[in-house]
């Protein structure tokens, strides 16, 4: 029988081949490994491991996280981890056999996403903006007004993903650049346009950025990322950009539970829809999210409707330059 080592290694090794062949990134790794390590903790207390387990020990282990209130979406998860993971074994000839091949899972909706409406984002915007104009602000209290303000007007303008965001670089900050190049999921590039308010939030912000660097050394080394910190990735954390979020929804009157990075992507994709002709009707319906790579989920024309006066969240003219399919 194999240690329970054993199946650390093999999640290893299938991890290896997530990063190599499909191209998963950091979080997405981290997912399947917590996953992988409850399953395997479950099946070692019965003397078990990945290479011996059989269909009934799975059908334990799903019914065993029922018992613990796991939600219906998080069981269909762990079933997902290892459905991969028994495929794997059997494609590398570790097993013979796939006993997760026949194992059902819960029957689950298709939940919508919260969505803010184009009068929250203002409310949002309104209130980074005035707390980077406070004139009691220290310099360092006024430089992370700005950096939130910059945060949102990019994300609001281009419905980017919270890593790809954080992880901009310093040169995605020039004033002129209309577009952005990104780089996303399976290491893949695009090119993203941004509006004027974006551009103008960027510029301001590594101007300030910049007169700090002055201020405290004249010498220090700029970072490459947009939005730095002192933590071990060198930038910004979806995490801290998140609690940051949410004291901002706070401040601004709204509930935090129902403030997001992802609710903010969505936002972006409803807005553009409900602003930019009419997509609801045409056979392009889909296309602000599948963008957005959630096109299975988000039924375009579902969101907020077009408010009068209220400012385009996509580049205001220049709409025709087409989204990635």
């Amino acid at each position: 029988m194999r240690s329970k080592s054993s199946d650390a290694k093999l999640t290893g090794l299938f991890l290896d081949m997530l990063a190599a062949e499909q191209g998963a990134g950091p979080n997405t790794l981290d997912a399947y490994r917590r996953d992988l390590t409850d399953f395997s903790e479950f099946l070692a207390r019965s003397g078990q491991d990945f290479a011996g387990a059989q269909t009934q020990g799975l059908r334990d282990y799903l019914a065993d996280l029922d018992t613990r209130g796991f939600k219906s979406t998080s069981v269909a998860r762990r079933l997902s981890a290892m459905r991969h993971l028994y495929r794997f074994l059997l494609n590398e000839r570790i097993r013979t056999d796939d006993p997760a091949a026949i194992l059902a899972g819960p029957k689950r909706g298709r939940g919508l996403p919260k969505v803010l409406s184009i009068s929250d984002v203002d409310r949002l915007l309104e209130r980074a903006r005035t707390l980077t104009e406070a004139p009691e602000a220290a310099a360092p209290q006024r430089l992370r007004a700005m950096r939130l303000y910059c945060l949102l007007e990019v994300l609001y303008a281009t419905g980017l993903r919270v890593s790809e965001l954080v992880t901009l670089p310093r040169a995605a900050a020039r004033h002129e650049a209309r577009m952005i190049v990104v780089r996303g999921k399976g290491n893949k590039e695009r090119l993203v346009p941004l509006n004027e308010a974006s551009r103008q939030a960027m510029a301001d912000y590594l101007a300030a950025t910049e007169a700090a660097k002055s201020e405290k050394k004249k010498n220090a080394a700029s970072s490459k990322w947009l939005f730095p910190s002192f933590g071990e990735s060198g930038h910004l954390t979806r995490q801290h950009f998140a609690r940051d979020l949410k004291e901002l929804a706070a401040a601004s009157g709204l509930s935090p539970r129902l403030v997001s990075p992802h609710v903010l992507r969505h936002a972006f994709a409803s807005h553009f829809a409900a602003q930019w002709g009419g997509f609801a009707h045409r056979a392009d319906a889909a296309r602000p999210h599948r963008y957005l790579d959630h096109a299975d989920l988000y039924p375009c024309g579902g969101g907020a409707p077009e408010e009068p006066g209220a400012r385009p969240p996509s580049p205001g003219g220049e709409i025709a330059t087409p989204l990635p399919p």
